[in-house]
């Protein structure tokens, strides 16, 4: 065999991801770009050449030691001709035949002797074709993904300080994850901390265990302590969501939490007008990610209700990840994210209580360091044995029902060798037990709303993505029915009541 030409070793947090995989929950990102017309395969396969094998990681494999540590290895045979393949669906294929292939398709591991992606070219589908692309979740996270595949599209800037003769970043780091620290990408994030509160973390470190001191060190890579400030105030809040993290109790048991098999189930749902959805929120004070988040917990409890479940008081726990990278500059790779848990309010019926209380849970986690904490936790796993990760994570993902996750995307329609993308989705995978995971993306004026369920925990997914949009077109019949003084403030249910009704009758003596 030839030599290889370059060898570098796996960071600890992708080195935990690229762990997780396990027959029930594939570690990885599925994504489907839709062409408005079909596309020329020849063109496709040199936007692909010139622009993503830009990125080292898509021509590098992965390797292990003799202490089972992980290396990216350049695969001297790689075969572009493995990782683009070309698939027809039968006969006059819908979004049902497309479910189904994307579905099997989340369900089939990657092949460990190649680099860890594969784009399917699918013909056939509505009369145009598809683009479904896999791609490990150790070659970076679902921001980092997103920068890469718009990097493809027509009018984008070519790549830049990421080919291979021009492995070398200087000082300021490199394509790659953890030289992205160095850079300070977690500024934003860490404000508060100061060399008091990194000596209140290591002060809890026989309290916290390894996390205490890997938590320190990542503030002192991410920030400079001396010109910080509030140091009790953020010491105690970084101690307190360490707590939280580590005594989390288990959310509401309902059918969609337990073991999973392996078939998974892939739903999606016609986008939302973006305009409507900002419209919303402005008349009701609350942000997207508020309004969004709300609409899944009502249809979550539409689902469970349909399926005969009392929601009464449940609360369904969704592991939310937060960007710890700057989104500027060049693309890099790895993962630089945190997971913090979100409990929806499923057993509020009320639109408006829901999506205020919504609100209050979601101010209340900006507020902390949780993402943070989550991703020293991944960064020490990441460097200790398999059979010690794997118990610590199982414990994490055990307290949660779903991975939920809402990325922005262009604003604009773009084009792929050529033509235009008529719709952009993806999916999230999901750690451990989880069986159930929701992605949310926004694109040209559309925001998407998908679904990948375990078929054992939620044989119909589309039932529950069909749920989302009554959930959105009650909010938007409140707002039409408001008195125009009242839209744009922070609306509480007992303030839309008296809105709608005025005020209740006394009663006669």
């Amino acid at each position: 065999m030839a030599a290889t030409v370059g060898r570098e070793r796996m960071s600890s947090v992708d080195t935990a991801w690229l762990r997780m995989d396990r027959p029930s929950n594939l570690m990885m990102i599925v994504g489907i770009d839709v062409f408005e017309r079909p596309v020329d395969t020849a063109a496709l396969r040199a936007v692909i050449e010139e622009r993503l094998l830009a990125f080292d990681r898509f021509r590098q494999r992965v390797e292990y030691d003799a202490t089972g540590a992980a290396w990216w290895v350049d695969d001297d045979r790689f075969d572009l001709d493995a990782h683009l393949v070309p698939h027809r669906l039968d006969g006059e294929a819908g979004d049902v035949e497309l479910q189904r292939f994307v579905a099997e398709l989340a369900i089939t591991p990657l092949d460990p002797e190649r680099p860890l992606w594969q784009f399917h070219l699918v013909h056939g589908y509505k009369g145009t074709d598809a683009l479904v692309a896999r791609i490990h979740h150790c070659i970076a996270d679902g921001i980092a993904l997103v920068r890469v595949l718009l990097s493809l599209t027509d009018d984008a800037p070519p790549p830049s300080g990421t080919r291979r003769r021009a492995r070398a970043a200087g000082p300021g780091g490199d394509e790659h994850g953890d030289a992205e620290l160095t850079s300070n990408p977690w500024r934003p994030f860490l404000q508060p901390i100061t060399a008091g509160a990194v000596k209140a973390i290591e002060a809890t470190g026989s309290a916290i265990g390894a996390t205490g001191s890997a938590v320190a060190r990542s503030v002192r890579i991410a920030g400079d302590p001396e010109k910080l400030a509030d140091v009790a105030q953020a010491a105690q809040r970084v101690i307190v969501d360490a707590a939280r993290i580590a005594l989390m109790t288990s959310d509401t048991q309902t059918c969609l939490k337990g073991v999973p098999g392996v078939a998974k189930g892939i739903a999606w749902n016609e986008p939302l007008p973006l305009d409507d959805v900002k419209l919303v929120c402005r008349a009701l004070g609350a942000s997207v990610n508020d309004v969004l988040m709300s609409c899944v917990a009502g249809a979550l409890r539409t689902y469970l209700r349909g399926r005969g479940e009392d929601t009464t008081g449940c609360e369904i726990r969704a592991m939310v990840p937060v960007n710890l990278r700057r989104t500027d500059g060049p693309i890099r790779l790895g993962n630089a994210f945190g997971l913090v848990p979100l409990e929806l309010p499923v057993g509020i019926a009320n639109p408006i209580a829901r999506l205020q209380e919504v609100r209050r849970r979601m101010d209340n986690l900006k507020g902390g360091y949780q993402a943070v904490l989550a991703y020293t936790l991944l960064e020490v796993v990441g460097r200790a044995p398999k059979l010690v990760q794997d118990p610590i994570l199982h414990y994490v993902a055990s307290k949660a029902t779903a991975v939920m996750t809402n990325v922005p995307g262009p604003k604009e329609p773009l084009s792929l060798a050529g033509r235009r993308l008529s719709r952009m989705m993806f999916w999230v995978p999901q750690s451990g037990d989880i069986g159930f995971g929701v992605s949310i993306l926004s694109y040209a004026g559309g925001v998407q709303f998908g679904v990948i369920a375990d078929r054992k925990l939620c044989p119909e997914p589309q039932q529950l993505i069909d749920a989302f949009k009554p959930q959105f077109e009650a909010l938007m019949l409140i707002c039409a029915m408001l008195p125009p003084d009242m839209l744009g403030g922070v609306l509480d249910a007992d303030g839309l009541e008296h809105a709608l009704f005025g005020e209740p009758p006394k009663a006669v003596a």
